[in-house]
C-alpha cells in the first residue's frame, strides 16, 4: 500500500512540476485579462448580426479562464445586456474548452501541435453552435445592448457619467496589473485550485493504475474510441485545467490525440449541472443544438487531428512533455514551490467548507458569500448580481432570462 501511495505521489508531483510555470504564466495572463478585456465591455459587439456576433464570441471566450459553471454567470450577464442567444451560445462553449491557463499547460504536458489544435477546435465549435442557433432563431437586426462599463478596478466609475475616454486617466497602468495579479492570485486560483490538484491526483493514479494494453485497446484511435469518450466526458465536471493532466497521463498510455482532443473539448464544456442549467437560459432547442455541436465537431477535430499526426509521422508519446524540458530544473521548481505556497489559502477555505458543511470556492474574495443557495459576489464582478447584494443567486435567475429571448 506504502509502495503504491509512493507511485502515486512520484507521478503527480512530476506532472505539477512541468506545469506549474506555465500555470503561474497563464494566471497572470488571465489577471490582465480581467482588466484590460471585460465581458461586459464587450458585450455591445454580441448583440446583433447574425454570425458577426458569434464570430465575435467565439474569439472572446478563448482565452479567458472559466469553467463550465463558472462561465454560466459570465454568460448571463452578456445575455442580460443584449447578447443574441447564438452569441451566448458561442461563449458558453470557447470559454470553457480554452482559456490562457489550459493552453499554457497544454504546452507543458503535451505538444506545440496538441496546443493549437485545442483551441483551434474550441472555436470551430463554439461558432458553428452559435451559427446554427442564430440561423433557427434569427436575432434582431436592432441591437438593445445596453453595455456595463463600469470601472472592474474599484467601482469609482459607472461609466455613464465618466465615459472610458475620461475613466482612462483614472488609473495608472501599475494599479492596474497590481489588480490584475490580485485577481488572479485570489478569485482566479481560487475557483481553479481545488480542481486542478484533483485533476492533478487523477493524472497519477491512471499513470499507477491503468495498464497501457487496455487503453490501447479501447482508446487507442477511431470513431468508437471517440465514442466512448463522448459518453465519460459528457456527464462529467472537470475543468479545462485540470483535464489537461489527465489527457497527457492518457496520451502518455496509448490513448490516440485525436481522442484525448475530445476528452479536453467536451469534459470542459459539457456537465449534468451545466446543461441542466442551460435549458433555462437559452431553452431545449438550444440546448440540444448546444450539446450536439459539441459532440459532432469535437469527434471531426478528433479524427482530423488523429490524421495529421499520421501523415506527419509524429508520436503523441515520444513528444509528450517535451516543452516543460526544456525550462531549467531550479525555475520548475521555484515554480512549483511558488505555486503550493499561492494554493494554501483555497485549498484551506475549501478543506475547511467540507468539515464545516458550508462549502466555499476557494477564491478567497472579500466580497464572496457561498450559502446554501450558492456562490455570489456582492461586488459583481462574476457577473452573478451586477454588484446588488440582494438580487437573487445566478442559478435562480437563468430561468427569467429565458423569458426575454
Amino acid at each position: 500500500m506504502l509502495d503504491f501511495i509512493t507511485q502515486v505521489a512520484v507521478s503527480s508531483w512530476d506532472l505539477l512540476n512541468q506545469a506549474s510555470l506555465y500555470i503561474l504564466f497563464g494566471l497572470l495572463v488571465g489577471g490582465l485579462l480581467k482588466v484590460f478585456l471585460s465581458p461586459a465591455y464587450v458585450a455591445n459587439h454580441l448583440g446583433s448580426g447574425r454570425y458577426s456576433s458569434v464570430f465575435k464570441a467565439s474569439l472572446l471566450g478563448i482565452p479567458i479562464p472559466l469553467c463550465s459553471c463558472g462561465v454560466l454567470p459570465a454568460a448571463a450577464s452578456l445575455k442580460k445586456q443584449g447578447a443574441n442567444n447564438g452569441a451566448t451560445t458561442a461563449f458558453l462553449i470557447s470559454t470553457p474548452e480554452s482559456g490562457v491557463d489550459s493552453i499554457s499547460i497544454t504546452w507543458a504536458l503535451m505538444d506545440p501541435l496538441m496546443t493549437l489544435a485545442r483551441p483551434i477546435a474550441a472555436f470551430i465549435s463554439a461558432f458553428i453552435a452559435g451559427c446554427a442557433e442564430n440561423f433557427f432563431n434569427p436575432p434582431p437586426k436592432k441591437s438593445t445592448i445596453k453595455a456595463d462599463l463600469s470601472c472592474p478596478i474599484d467601482q469609482c466609475c459607472d461609466g455613464i457619467d465618466c465615459p472610458p475616454e475620461i475613466h482612462k486617466n483614472h488609473h495608472t497602468w501599475f494599479e492596474k496589473i497590481r489588480f490584475g495579479i490580485q485577481y488572479a492570485r485570489g478569485e482566479l486560483w481560487g475557483d481553479l485550485a481545488g480542481w486542478f490538484y484533483a485533476g492533478i491526483i487523477l493524472a497519477g493514479l491512471i499513470t499507477v493504475l491503468v495498464p497501457d494494453d487496455l487503453i490501447t485497446q479501447y482508446l487507442g484511435g477511431g470513431l468508437s474510441s471517440m465514442l466512448l469518450m463522448l459518453a465519460v466526458g459528457i456527464p462529467l465536471y472537470i475543468c479545462a485545467t485540470a483535464s489537461t493532466p489527465i489527457a497527457a497521463a492518457l496520451i502518455l498510455k496509448g490513448v490516440s490525440p485525436g481522442t484525448a482532443l475530445v476528452f479536453l473539448l467536451v469534459g470542459p464544456a459539457t456537465n449534468v449541472t451545466s446543461l441542466s442549467v442551460l435549458v433555462g437560459l437559452l431553452g431545449k432547442r438550444a440546448s440540444i443544438l448546444y450539446l450536439t455541436s459539441i459532440s459532432v465537431v469535437s469527434v471531426a477535430c478528433g479524427l482530423v487531428l488523429d490524421a495529421i499526426y499520421l501523415s506527419l509521422g509524429i508520436s503523441a508519446v515520444a513528444v509528450a512533455g517535451q516543452a516543460a524540458e526544456l525550462i531549467p530544473e531550479w525555475l520548475s521548481l521555484s515554480a512549483t514551490l511558488l505555486l503550493l505556497l499561492l494554493s494554501i489559502k483555497p485549498l484551506y477555505t475549501i478543506l475547511r467548507g467540507w468539515c464545516t458543511g458550508e462549502p466555499g470556492c476557494g477564491c478567497g474574495d472579500s466580497s464572496c458569500e457561498t450559502t446554501h443557495t450558492g456562490h455570489t459576489h456582492h461586488n459583481g464582478d462574476c457577473g452573478c448580481d451586477e454588484g446588488d447584494p440582494s438580487a437573487k443567486p445566478p442559478l435562480s435567475q437563468l430561468g427569467d432570462l429565458r423569458k426575454k429571448k
